[in-house]
């Protein structure tokens, strides 16, 4: 079956005009009917009732354009893969990224870009709630969100690095020996927190809940190392993922781990379930080797 054919038979039918589906496909009405009649010869029945001006689907047409439409779509999945398969070589990715763990994914873009340096990799930078969404409606093909992601969006999501948090605040606010501190000691301290449309704060929020405390928040931040400053300052203890700890805590700092319960920081990947491009399986690949 020829699938030019099928095609400008489908346009006809879903038109119900050989005129529209002529201007539509951008060809002659008599290439239209010369291809319809092509593919009923070859069927060896008619597709369509032709009733003065009025054009409707016999019994064979109507499984012939459901069926068709079905063909045409796989024919396009199939161009589509292949495509993919080129764009390892050449082509682009868009990977929305949280601000708050974009440095984590720096020795990742490095290998990335070493490896496929002709695919232009482009960093979607958002909170990873809104990430999500992206992802949920088709505008972002692969992103990054701290794990659980949200469950009533239809996203698949992949774990990628786990880490504790810690509290950091000015040298003073605890004990000079203490490397550790239980959840519950938060709630006569003074905290400095990210927004509330960071995954992060939404899961502190639901611990202290959990915990049985409102948290005494003296300011919030949509900036990580902000809070740092603040915390630097004696405004607050910021709570921030171990990576970022290890990153700035110096001797005006005092960093202690939260235990009972700990905070896990869980960063992962999302994508919508229903396609993911070869470049986007690269990615992850890429990730799974750097991050491990």
């Amino acid at each position: 079956m020829d699938i030019r054919s099928l095609r400008y038979f489908i346009e006809t039918a879903r038109l119900s005009s050989f005129t529209q589906a002529a201007e539509q496909l951008h060809v002659t009405q008599s290439t239209i009917s010369k291809m319809v009649l092509q593919l009923e010869k070859e069927l060896g029945t008619p597709l369509f009732v032709r009733d003065g001006r009025r054009l409707g689907l016999t019994d064979t047409g109507r499984v012939v354009y459901l069926r068709g439409q079905e063909m045409l779509a796989t024919m396009r999945t199939l161009s589509a893969e292949v495509r993919d398969i080129q764009a390892l070589h050449k082509g682009s990715l868009t990977v929305g990224i949280p601000p708050m763990i974009n440095l984590l994914f720096t020795p990742v873009l490095k290998a990335f870009r070493e490896r496929y340096p002709e695919i232009t990799l482009i960093l979607h930078e958002d909170p990873g709630p809104v990430v999500e969404r992206l992802v949920a409606a088709g505008e972002l093909e692969i992103g990054m969100t701290m794990l659980p992601a949200a469950p009533d969006l239809a996203i698949e999501t992949l774990p990628v690095a786990s880490y504790p948090i810690w509290a950091l605040a000015a040298e003073g606010t605890f004990q000079r020996q203490r490397r550790t501190l239980r959840l519950a000691a938060l709630k006569d301290l003074p905290l400095v927190m990210l927004t509330d449309d960071f995954a992060l704060t939404r899961s502190l929020r639901r611990a202290f809940a959990q915990a049985g405390f409102e948290p005494n928040v003296a300011a919030q931040s949509g900036q990580w190392d902000w809070l740092v400053e603040m915390a630097s300052a004696g405004i607050g203890v910021a709570l921030l993922p171990e990576p970022f700890i290890h990153r700035l805590a110096d001797e005006t700092l005092h960093a202690v781990r939260i235990i009972e319960p700990g905070l896990p920081w869980q960063v992962g990947h999302v994508w919508n379930g229903r396609y993911l491009s070869h470049a986007a399986r690269a990615w992850l690949d890429v990730c799974g080797e750097v991050l491990g």
